[in-house]
């Protein structure tokens, strides 16, 4: 922890998921504050993260950190590889604040309520003057979803998304939606065909060499795969912008009616996979949006009005509104097991060594990329969570540490709300579950599979359709009421006893095998 020798006023800490470029602070410099920028064991493996998140992370702040040096600002930043490193923010932060002798410690609004508890509690022993700042990237005060769904017993995010247009002029016609339509999902639900264009990711070739080693020496568990010549992902705002643009020009005039297919061969589809850049800030969302309205009206014949509303719903509405529903619901949020589900993960999980061509594939995918798209993440390894039983604790680890976009202020919500249902439909109208068949439809997946999509039980039959149907019945006095679910009960009651039997008998023997599966 190397001392910069200077007489400093304040101490500013600044969060890996707080590299906002843009922010007013960094406008000018100022000689009298000491910017802290740590990289800390505490915080690398509070979950067992994938090893592309934490080099992602890391190397996004050291850019960070000398965009701010070459600008005029005074930083410290500890590596995960400083000998004099307590892998601690409040170790780290008092040590630095007796070295400095400051009479102010200012910090940015954590996202994370477990990191939010741990500043205010460190802020309020320091005895130093506290300023708090707002991040100044979302679209929504901590509070406001809170606020807007006051007394209702569940969050409608359709209504908070119209909301979040209207309050916000964003495809608006005067008072009126654009095209005359609030929400294009129906034309943003096709399913995979062999006509579907490939068009490739726009991938990076970050060196992580050096990175890695540090973080392997340091001790830190990992998971997952990384080619450390080749990190695909931004690591600042210039190639954040890249991938912005690559996204406007190549993807965003097919995104929309593909944003749920999936293919073996392509791993991506039409996706930004801008949701790493957004959640630490590099970008903002309000410069995301406008640039594809931008880029729709300029091109009004190429891309038409639903690719461009099924986008700007995943930030405007779903993103603001699962970050309000998480400070709303916080911290009994993450205790939430509506159906008391307690099995463990299954091991290929972490391995992605299973029978099962979909999982496979959504797996594999994850470990090599640190990435699945939302229906992978929601209809195939959640689907198969949330029927298998497993407990949404696990779920949870699981999807924090894998993915290089989650933090837990939008992992949970998606997880443990929307995919394991375990708020008891806080957010989702229904469980997200479905059988092969649907898996059939928004994919080619079972085409190369060792199971039979079409047979419920028997030797080779797909595990998705005894355990769906398995699912129904085990839960049917907490769901038999939901009228979203009408249609499949109503054709449990007509299946015989002896079918019902069978497919109990089936999905009891996966359950029993399931790490075989």
């Amino acid at each position: 922890m190397k001392s910069l020798n200077r007489n400093y006023r304040k101490i500013r800490l600044i969060l890996g998921d707080q590299l906002n470029y843009q922010h007013s602070v960094f406008t000018l410099p100022d000689d009298t504050t000491l910017n802290v920028i740590m990289e800390t064991a505490d915080e690398s493996a509070y979950v067992t993260h994938h090893i592309q998140k934490i080099t992602g992370f890391f190397l996004a702040m050291r850019n960070f950190a000398e965009f701010l040096r070459s600008n005029g600002h005074h930083v410290l930043y500890i590596k995960i590889s400083d000998p004099s490193n307590r892998h601690s923010f409040s170790e780290n932060l008092s040590l630095l604040l007796k070295r400095y002798k400051v009479t102010e410690f200012e910090y940015f609004l954590p996202d994370e309520y477990r990191l939010d508890q741990l500043l205010k509690s460190f802020a309020e022993e320091s005895g130093l003057i506290i300023t708090l700042l707002d991040t100044d990237h979302f679209l929504t005060s901590r509070y406001e979803v809170k606020e807007f769904f006051n007394g209702k017993k569940s969050y409608l995010m359709e209504s908070f998304y119209r909301y979040m247009r209207k309050k916000h002029g964003i495809l608006m016609e005067g008072i009126n939606p654009a095209g005359g339509t609030w929400n294009y999902d129906k034309e943003n639900r096709r399913g995979y065909s062999k006509i579907i264009p490939h068009i490739p990711p726009l991938l990076f070739n970050n060196d992580a060499s050096g990175i890695v080693k540090e973080i392997k020496r340091a001790g830190i568990k990992s998971i997952g795969r990384i080619e450390s010549g080749h990190f695909i992902w931004p690591v600042n705002r210039e190639q954040s912008l890249q991938l912005l643009q690559y996204f406007n020009e190549n993807l965003l005039p097919l995104f929309g009616e593909y944003q749920d297919t999936m293919a073996e061969e392509n791993w991506s589809f039409f996706h930004s996979r801008l949701s790493f850049a957004m959640n630490i800030k590099m970008l903002s969302p309000l410069e995301v949006i406008n640039s594809v309205i931008t880029r729709w009206k300029e091109n009004p014949g190429k891309i038409k009005i639903n690719q461009v509303e099924g986008f700007i719903r995943q930030i405007l509405g779903w993103r603001e509104y699962m970050r309000g529903v998480y400070w709303a619901s916080m911290p009994e949020y993450e205790k939430t097991n509506f159906f008391g589900l307690e099995r463990e993960l299954p091991d290929f999980y972490w391995t992605g060594e299973t029978k099962m061509n979909c999982l496979k594939n959504a797996i594999s995918n994850s470990l090599d990329n640190a990435y699945a798209h939302h229906i992978q993440r929601l209809m195939i390894t959640g689907n198969f969570a949330l029927l298998a039983g497993i407990s949404p604790d696990e779920v949870d680890r699981w999807y924090l540490g894998i993915y290089i976009d989650a933090i837990q202020w939008v992992e949970i919500t998606n997880t443990r709300g929307m995919s394991q249902y375990a708020d008891g439909g806080l957010i989702a109208t229904k469980p997200y579950i479905g059988s092969a068949n649907y898996i059939n439809k928004m994919s080619n997946y079972c085409k190369a599979c060792s199971y039979n999509k079409d047979q419920k039980t028997g030797s080779g039959s797909c595990p998705f359709n005894s355990l769906y149907w398995n699912f129904l019945m085990q839960h049917e006095e907490k769901l038999k009421h939901n009228n979203r679910l009408s249609m499949p009960y109503n054709l449990l009651r007509k299946m015989p006893a002896g079918e019902k039997t069978a497919i109990i008998t089936q999905a009891e023997k996966y359950i029993s095998n399931i790490n075989t599966l």
